[in-house]
């Protein structure tokens, strides 16, 4: 199997207008939010990808007339010209400056078979209703307006070429409100450049869905939708590529994703953690806030003081892609075998806080009265994602944080 990928005609807002048209993914941030933010700025994309804000407070995002007012939106923004489709096709670069650290991204229009394929590979399970949320929103609008975020293996060529283009003006230059991170875009028109970076994928065996499983998911199964309804389909349209940003796998930041629950399970604070001595190694840290510094430590928060747990031998086992990750170790011996809490996903006696808020944000949780402990975890890191991908299997849920997202708006990949 050889990976395809193609540039494609962009559809971007004048550089003048950048700043009012971009916005945060759709799934950071709830309505509410997205209202707040967009506020009177009618060029926001919240426009487009959070419609519902456009209808009364408490309007369901999933109201058919949610997803017309979508497409009314797209077409309004290509007429007033706030979003003009590029004359050529172009790979773009874009990227993202956290703390002082940049990674660069290649966005490409990402083949719908290779998904379909297992070559562009997965980690997490979707949920159908997510899914078809997303794919009548592909399909309203007949675009893709968000990208998907790839992790590609390293590549020489690849990082030669975009060191050279970091090193020229960008297209688009500006610093994100509220993350405070940077973001710049570049264009690439170069017909040799364009060459390299479609053979340089070809080469590679596979690419990793990082962030976006959702995304990624609809806006193939629209691909492969229209693939079917098309009686002359001549696999070449545009409907067949999806737009995706595609990093190397070393340059990626992965924060930890930790716990908080609201109760022992009926345990005292002292039974919890005897129980917990069974498979841990635990120390008490004392009051100020304890990090776990390396695989398989964990920092427990509880009664106002940091304990460190260590994942005794003979707890995991290290042949194994998922035995092996501290979010299998603490579902199956903390979550599950202590706490009797089964499915993450349905359970309302557990919470997830994304690493971007640090450990702060735990102590305060549990402080509050709101939760009764928290669980910080090392974070997973790409190669053991790329492991489980490679291996066929599934990360257990809310394993993975990614940092920066990427930001929306930047370029939107119509599909005829």
């Amino acid at each position: 199997m050889e990976m395809k990928i193609k540039p494609f005609r962009g559809l971007r807002p004048p550089k003048n207008l950048v700043e009012q048209v971009e916005s945060r993914p759709y799934d950071v941030l709830d309505s509410e939010e997205a209202r707040a933010e967009a506020g009177d700025n009618e060029k926001s994309l919240y426009h487009i990808i959070k419609p519902e804000i456009n209808f009364p407070v408490g309007t369901s995002e999933y109201d058919p007339r949610v997803y017309e007012e979508a497409a009314r939106q797209f077409q309004m923004f290509q007429d007033k010209g706030w979003l003009v489709q590029d004359k050529d096709e172009h790979y773009y670069i874009y990227a993202q400056t956290m703390n002082g650290k940049t990674q660069y991204g290649l966005v490409i229009g990402a083949y719908v078979d290779d998904y379909m394929n297992g070559v562009i590979k997965k980690h997490e399970l979707t949920r159908r209703d997510k899914e078809e949320d997303r794919m009548k929103h592909v399909r309203v609008n007949d675009a893709n307006m968000e990208p998907v975020f790839f992790a590609y293996p390293d590549n020489a060529v690849l990082d030669a070429l975009l060191k050279r283009y970091a090193a020229t003006a960008p297209e688009y230059d500006f610093i994100a409100p509220i993350d405070g991170f940077r973001h710049q875009f570049w264009i690439i028109s170069d017909a040799a450049d364009i060459a390299t970076i479609t053979e340089e994928f070809r080469k590679m065996p596979s690419l990793y869905i990082a962030d976006g499983h959702h995304r990624s998911a609809a806006a193939a199964l629209v691909g492969a939708e229209k693939a079917k309804q098309n009686p002359n389909h001549r696999g070449d349209e545009e409907y067949n590529y999806f737009m995706a940003v595609a990093f190397q796998a070393s340059q990626l930041t992965i924060l930890d994703y930790n716990r908080v629950v609201k109760d022992l399970n009926g345990l005292t604070s002292e039974q919890f953690l005897d129980a917990l001595r069974k498979n841990f190694t635990v120390v008490d840290k004392g009051t100020e806030i304890y990090k776990p510094a390396c695989l398989h430590e964990f920092s427990l928060y509880l009664d106002g003081h940091w304990f460190s747990l260590v994942a005794k031998d003979g707890t995991y086992d290290n042949s194994d892609p998922i035995g092996v990750l501290d979010v299998d170790i603490s579902s199956r011996l903390i979550l599950q075998d202590i706490l009797n809490i089964g499915d993450l996903r349905s359970s309302n006696r557990i919470d997830f806080v994304g690493g971007l808020r640090g450990l702060g944000e735990l102590k305060r949780r549990v402080d509050s009265g709101e939760m009764r402990a928290a669980l910080a975890l090392y974070p997973v890191s790409m190669q053991q994602i790329m492991d489980i991908a490679d291996s066929g299997k599934i990360m257990p849920p809310k394993a993975t944080w990614f940092e920066p997202k990427l930001r929306s708006g930047l370029v939107v990949h119509k599909l005829s």
